[in-house]
C-alpha cells in the first residue's frame, strides 16, 4: 500500500505531522478524523516535490490569483470574513471553486479559523498559502498577506510559463521531425526500394544504408512506438519512488544548458517562497520545511531539510547553504549579508528577482542555440535520406547522357 506523508491539528491545536500507510488518500483522512486530527496536507510520497500547482486541474491558477486579490481588497474595506466568502462564492464562475469557498465560509462559520477551513481542500490550498494565511490572522494583517500571495502566484505563474516556453519548442520540433524521418522510412523509401531492385543497378553505400533502415522500420515499427511508451511509463514509475525522483532531479540538473536552466529555477522558487513566508511571519524553521515541499527538485528538497536540520542545533543558515554545493556562491552570500543585517526576507526577494530574469535570459540563450541546432539535424536527416535516394538516379542520369 502507499505511504502518505501527512500535517495537521490535533484538538488541542497543536501541529501534528507524519507519514501512515493507507490503501488511499480518503482511507487516511478518515482515519485522522477518528483520531481528532485536523486534516492539512495529505500527499502520497514520493509525489509530494512536484512543481506547484496552486489549485487542480479543475481550478485554474489564474482564478486562484484573482481570488487573493478581491479577498485582499475586501477584508482591507472592513467586511466580515465569512460575507467576503459568500461574496466570492457567489461571482465564482469555475463550479469546483465555487464548492471549494462555500466550503471554506461553512467552516469559518462553525468557529473555525481560515487557514484551518483551507486545510481541508490541500488541492486547492497548498501548505504555503495555508501558514501565510495562519500567519495573517494571528498577526492582524490578513488583508497584506493576501496580497502577497497573490502576487507571488502570479511570480509563480509566469516562472512556470519561461518552463514550458523553454520546453514546448524544442520538444515540438523534435517530435515532428521523428514523424517525418518515419514517414520517409516507413512509406516513402520502399517506393524507390522497388524501383530500384526492378532495374537490378548497384546501389551506392548511403542507398543501400537508407534502403536497409527502412526496411527494419518497416518491420519492426511496433518496436520504437512500444520502447517510446515503456520509456515513458517506466520514468513516470521511476519518479513515484523517493530515491529514483532524487536520481533522475539530479540528472537533470547535471544535463548540459537545461541543467543550468533548472538550477536557476529552482534557485529563484526557493528564494521566492521563503522570502514570502518570513515576510509573512512564519517561522524560518517552519518557511524552510514548507519550500523543501514545494521546491519541485528532489535534490533542493534534500538539502534545504538539511541546512534546516544544522539551523535547528544552532548554526547559521549560510554555512549549511554552502556545504550543501546545490546554491551558488553569490546566493548564499546575498543570504549570509541578509542574516547578518536582518533583512534577509528583503534579501530573499531580490535574489528572486535577479534569478527570474536569469531564467528568462536563459530561456532566450537556449532557444537561440538550439533552433539553429535542431533545424540542422532535421536538415541534415530529412535531406540525407532524399539525396541517397536520387544518387543511384543522378548516376542513371550521368551514364544515359554519356
Amino acid at each position: 500500500m502507499p505511504v502518505f506523508t501527512f500535517s495537521g491539528k490535533s484538538a488541542s491545536g497543536e501541529k501534528v505531522s507524519g507519514e501512515r500507510v493507507a490503501a488511499n488518500k480518503d482511507v487516511l483522512l478518515q482515519q485522522l478524523r477518528r483520531e481528532r486530527i485536523t486534516p492539512g496536507s495529505v500527499r502520497e510520497k514520493g509525489k509530494e516535490f512536484s512543481m506547484p500547482t496552486f489549485g487542480s486541474g479543475k481550478v485554474k491558477t489564474k482564478d486562484i490569483a484573482i481570488f487573493f486579490r478581491q479577498f485582499s481588497v475586501m477584508i482591507d474595506a472592513g467586511l466580515p470574513l465569512v460575507q467576503c466568502l459568500e461574496i466570492l462564492a457567489a461571482n465564482q464562475e469555475n463550479p469546483t471553486f465555487q464548492k471549494t469557498l462555500n466550503g471554506v465560509r461553512t467552516t469559518v462559520e462553525g468557529g473555525a479559523t481560515l487557514a484551518n477551513a483551507m486545510r481541508q481542500y490541500p488541492n486547492i490550498f497548498d501548505d504555503l498559502t495555508t501558514n501565510m494565511i495562519e500567519a495573517g490572522e494571528t498577526g492582524g494583517i490578513l488583508d497584506v498577506i493576501l496580497q502577497r500571495l497573490a502576487l507571488y502566484v502570479e511570480k509563480a505563474v509566469r516562472l512556470r510559463s519561461a518552463i514550458k516556453g523553454a520546453l514546448i519548442y524544442p520538444v515540438a520540433v523534435v517530435s515532428i521531425a521523428v514523424l517525418i524521418v518515419g514517414a520517409l522510412l516507413k512509406w516513402v523509401v520502399p517506393i524507390f526500394t522497388g524501383l530500384f531492385m526492378g532495374l537490378g543497378v548497384a546501389l551506392p553505400l548511403p542507398t543501400r544504408m537508407v534502403m536497409g533502415l527502412s526496411a527494419f522500420v518497416g518491420h519492426f515499427w511496433w518496436f520504437f512506438i512500444g520502447g517510446a511508451i515503456v520509456a515513458f511509463f517506466g520514468i513516470k514509475q521511476l519518479r513515484k519512488h523517493p530515491q529514483g525522483l532524487y536520481f533522475t532531479d539530479k540528472l537533470m540538473l547535471k544535463m548540459p544548458v537545461i541543467g543550468m536552466l533548472l538550477r536557476k529555477i529552482a534557485v529563484a522558487r526557493f528564494t521566492r517562497t521563503l522570502g514570502t513566508l518570513i515576510t509573512s511571519g512564519v517561522p524560518i524553521l517552519e518557511g524552510l520545511a514548507i519550500t523543501a515541499r514545494t521546491s519541485g527538485n528532489a535534490v533542493l528538497q534534500e538539502a534545504l531539510l538539511k541546512v534546516r536540520k544544522a539551523i535547528e542545533e544552532g548554526r547559521t543558515i549560510v554555512d549549511p547553504l554552502k556545504e550543501s554545493g546545490v546554491f551558488p556562491n553569490m546566493v548564499t552570500q546575498m543570504i549570509g549579508v541578509g542574516e547578518a543585517t536582518g533583512a534577509m526576507d528583503n534579501m530573499l526577494q531580490k535574489i528572486a528577482d535577479f534569478y527570474e530574469e536569469e531564467v528568462d535570459s536563459a530561456t532566450r540563450d537556449m532557444m537561440s542555440m538550439l533552433e539553429p541546432i535542431i533545424i540542422g539535424i532535421l536538415g541534415v536527416s530529412v535531406g540525407g535520406i532524399v539525396i541517397s535516394l536520387y544518387m543511384p538516379l543522378f548516376a542513371m542520369i550521368g551514364k544515359l547522357a554519356g
